[in-house]
């Protein structure tokens, strides 16, 4: 059985989720034991791929091949790299505290379980996939379900009027569960059409045999066709990683969603958009990566500068931490563009640590407006009286955002700016810097603002601190930001040895474009 342990991860929550069409929709105490179970036995499967995964070896393991499509060259191949571990870890460990922190859910808790499973199992699939077919079909099914969960189960924000088109707002409803669904799916499916566009055309490339990635990554694309697909790739993929401009429907999305579908979005959705490029457009693609490198890196310096402003900007506290996630994801996408392995690293390991503390951060934003039923930031204050536990939460949280030493954040950022200082990017490395600072600012503020200043506290009656299985989800996510920020190779040396063996070819594609060579 452990021979199949990638594919019985992936499918433990698709088959939780089959088993709750078999329970009646009444039946809620079983429909949640089913939903924790079904995320429980995903962790433990990650938890025993990163127990088992022999660094000393390095490369894939545990591959498994499934037909899927032969006389199309389209397979099931399933393998785990050092970066897979990773993110599967985090994957896991995301789903377990999101399926938590909906315990209490009442409204359609059966159809609101069954997308979310079904969405981490595509999500799961992407991290373990070496099929780029297979690939992007796992990331389709990790994107579609979000437009009836949010539309759904979200909820609508206050969102006042402002631009040129704000006579609009009004008839688009900005602000609205409905809108920010169908904003999210329709820019995502764009995104999905340009991702199919540089897969077929890599596709036929090869003579229209194989998708096997592995089989790609040592096949020489002509630089011609590499420097106008990567971009595809990029701006694709990008489009879920929160790549400016194509990053609006994520603040909306973010908001809108309840609780457990922020977490696992900005969690580990975004981290598909940000994976996707580095391995498919930079791994497959290296002479394109290599030739783009500059822009990739000049656009993520202005996601980290302007998700930071953004964010100090917003009142309600949902858009706050959207536009901070704006922010983090731009540093992901400057340590790719580094090419460097400190950048790299850090890129991988910022995909983790901002997962977590982003999960954190948006589970205590659920509880807070659960209690006060309200996410407008200045009308809040004094809560710690009240909610010390939450208040101790969302602290941590907030430093390990800040990239406070001996926070999970801290490492990842500190990586990330090290690699574009090293490599010669002070362009890049400067105006992150500052991003970090203003985060800083803004973090502190909401936190003090809500929480640690004096404030109407009393004039907000259901405050009350968390509860029962509402900790559970608190208690994981924060031991793992203070565990993985004081203990980082836990997760570093996994990364380290799978960026080794993929850095080296686009280093040297990066030599080949720099002399004008390559061709």
């Amino acid at each position: 059985m452990t021979d199949h342990i990638l594919a019985l991860t992936v499918a433990a929550p698709f088959v939780a989720a089959l088993l709750m069409l078999l329970v009646p929709g009444r039946n809620h105490p079983v429909l949640r034991v089913i939903g924790v179970t079904g995320s429980v036995l995903s962790l433990v499967g990650a938890i025993y791929v990163a127990l088992h995964y022999d660094q000393a070896k390095g490369g894939l393991q545990f591959a498994q091949n499934y037909p899927f499509v032969p006389s199309f060259g389209i397979d099931i191949r399933l393998a785990a790299d050092g970066w897979s571990v990773a993110l599967f870890l985090l994957t896991g460990i995301i789903m377990t505290a999101g399926s938590l922190a909906s315990a209490t859910l009442t409204n359609r808790p059966k159809e609101f379980y069954i997308l979310l499973l079904v969405l981490v199992s595509g999500v799961f699939g992407v991290f373990v996939c070496q099929d780029l077919f297979v690939f992007f079909l796992f990331y389709e099914i990790a994107v579609l379900p979000m437009y009836l969960l949010i539309g759904i189960w979200g909820s609508k924000g206050k969102v006042a009027p402002a631009g040129p088109f704000k006579s609009l707002w009004k008839d688009l409803d900005v602000g609205g569960k409905e809108y920010a669904a169908m904003k999210l799916t329709l820019m995502l499916l764009v995104g999905s059409a340009a991702i199919l566009v540089g897969m077929l055309a890599m596709y036929f490339a090869m003579g229209g045999k194989s998708f096997d990635m592995v089989a790609m990554a040592h096949f020489k694309f002509p630089r011609e066709m590499q420097v106008w697909v990567f971009p595809m790739l990029w701006l694709g993929f990008g489009s879920l990683a929160g790549v400016f401009p194509f990053h609006t429907w994520s603040p909306d999305g973010h908001a809108a969603a309840p609780t457990a579908v922020s977490m696992l979005h900005a969690g580990v959705l975004m981290k598909l958009g940000a994976f996707g490029v580095m391995r498919v457009g930079m791994i497959l693609l290296p002479e394109g990566a290599a030739t783009w490198a500059p822009i990739v890196g000049a656009v993520a310096a202005l996601n980290v500068i302007y998700g930071a402003v953004s964010a100090m900007a917003q009142k309600d506290l949902k858009y706050v931490i959207a536009y901070s996630s704006v922010s983090h994801m731009g540093v992901v996408m400057l340590g790719a563009a580094t090419l460097d392995p400190d950048g790299w690293n850090g890129a991988i390991y910022q995909m983790f640590a901002h997962g977590i503390m982003t999960g954190l951060f948006f589970a205590l934003v659920g509880l807070i407006y659960e209690r006060a039923h309200s996410r407008w930031v200045p009308g809040m204050g004094g809560f710690a009286k009240v909610m010390p536990g939450v208040a101790a939460f969302f602290t941590l949280a907030g430093l390990s955002s800040l990239g406070m030493p001996g926070s999970a954040g801290f490492v990842a950022e500190f990586l990330v700016f090290a690699g574009a200082w090293k490599s010669g990017h002070l362009m890049w490395a400067i105006p992150a810097m500052i991003g970090a600072w203003v985060t800083a600012v803004y973090v502190l503020r909401a936190t003090k603002m809500i929480f640690w200043g004096e404030g109407p506290s009393h004039e907000f009656h259901d405050l009350h601190d968390a509860k029962r299985v509402e900790w559970a989800a608190l208690w994981i996510l924060g031991t793992c930001i203070v565990a993985f920020g004081c203990a980082p190779r836990l997760v570093l040396d996994f990364i380290g040895k799978a960026t080794s063996e993929y850095l080296p070819a686009i280093v040297d594609a990066a030599h080949l474009v720099a002399m004008g060579g390559g061709k």
